[in-house]
């Protein structure tokens, strides 16, 4: 296929899968999640059923955009999500990979923006699945920490935002870290490369790259906490020396599978 024509297509296919994606969203947080909050009364099975039929959606979503030509993908170590109470933290240079990771991880949580509550189509899915909802600002490590050590998985970027273009890694914010210090959670590292790079911070949807792009997803084994517990002065620094190896180590294990900038 011509390469105009290729790029044509990709990005009739990038726009139908964002239509997609939204029409799907309304459709869910119109018929499906207030019924679900009707005839569930069980909160925390609701929770369940509702993270459950996310990961369906989002693993559809995922396999429409790799039928339309608009990406492909691999993946590795996804055994090592097979398990409850995880911690994962993933480095995060495209939008997409939101979908993906949500996809891959069973039961998997989120911290979602406040607003999200306020918006009509977003409210009945972040209510249904439990989210964790960012505005309870000295609560929200306590929320997180709860969360995990009640079984669900927590997805977690610790960018805070999306990848600079021009950076293999942004600034890693201490939050996480703090998480994983003050809980007592081993670190289950995710590391996700795009290339070519498409849908970073402030990209359009319609700058579709080049080519097709290609998404790389690898779970590595867990980084442990307990050598930063162990003879700190106290859990704030015990946190940034955390967040310090953590750095170092993305950008080390991003460097060997050839991310790029």
């Amino acid at each position: 296929m011509p390469d105009g024509i290729n790029r044509a297509w990709r990005l009739v296919g990038t726009a139908v899968s964002f239509a997609t994606f939204g029409l799907g969203g309304l459709l869910l947080g119109l018929l499906v999640f207030p019924p679900l909050r009707l005839f569930v009364r069980d909160p925390v099975r609701q929770g369940e059923i509702a993270r459950a039929l996310i990961r369906r959606s989002f693993a559809g979503h995922v396999g429409l955009m790799h039928r339309l030509g608009v990406l492909s993908y691999e993946l590795h170590g996804l055994e090592r999500l097979d398990r409850r109470g995880l911690l994962v933290l993933a480095n995060h240079p495209t939008l997409i990979d939101v979908v993906f990771l949500v996809s891959l991880i069973p039961q998997a949580d989120c911290v979602v923006k406040a607003r999200l509550l306020a918006n009509p189509f977003t409210r009945w899915p972040v209510k249904a699945t439990g989210y964790i909802c960012n505005h309870s600002g000295a609560g929200l490590v306590e929320d997180c920490i709860r969360t995990v050590h009640s079984g669900r998985n927590l997805v977690i970027f610790p960018e805070g935002t999306r990848t600079p273009r021009g950076e293999v890694l942004g600034p890693l914010q201490r939050g996480a870290a703090n998480i994983a210090i003050r809980g007592r959670i081993d670190v289950t590292p995710v590391l996700v490369t795009c290339q070519p790079r498409t849908l970073g911070k402030g990209e359009k949807w319609y700058r579709v790259p080049s080519r097709r792009f290609h998404v790389r997803i690898e779970v590595l084994p867990d980084f442990p906490v307990a050598p930063f517990l162990d003879g700190a002065a106290s859990e704030a620094l015990a946190a940034r020396h955390l967040t310090e190896s953590l750095d170092h180590f993305f950008k080390t294990e991003l460097s060997r599978v050839g991310a790029a900038n």
